[in-house]
């Protein structure tokens, strides 16, 4: 199977830490953070207003990972990146966060883009 050149997966999604696993370590040494956000809000769909709500496992690989060793459940964020079948054996969709913005409750206490 061939992929054309102009295929778009470019993900921003906003919502609060359901969930979050410890920092760990590839056997390469690249820091990795799990977790799962929660979306909520409101969208324009074929003339109507409607009440979204959804899960969504994230991944966050190197200095993105850094980032989320102080965030805590509840904290707000937005999120840039792409989604990705968890493994070979699993086609779950997860997004791989390649920017985040932390909205209330940020760890340094600042607003912070990556």
């Amino acid at each position: 199977m061939t992929f054309p050149a102009a295929a778009t997966n470019l993900i921003r999604l906003s919502g609060q830490i359901l969930e979050r696993g410890a920092l760990r370590y590839t056997p390469a040494g690249v820091p990795v953070v799990e977790f799962r956000l929660v979306h909520q809000s409101e969208q324009e769909e074929a003339g109507a207003m409607r009440r979204v709500e959804c899960e969504m496992p994230c991944v966050a690989v190197g200095p993105t990972a850094n980032l989320l060793t102080g965030a805590q459940t509840g904290d707000g964020l937005h999120l840039g990146g792409f989604i990705a079948a968890r493994s070979l054996k699993s086609r779950t969709p997860v997004l791989h966060v390649k920017t985040i913005e932390f909205l209330e409750g940020n760890p340094d206490g600042i607003q912070t883009k990556r």
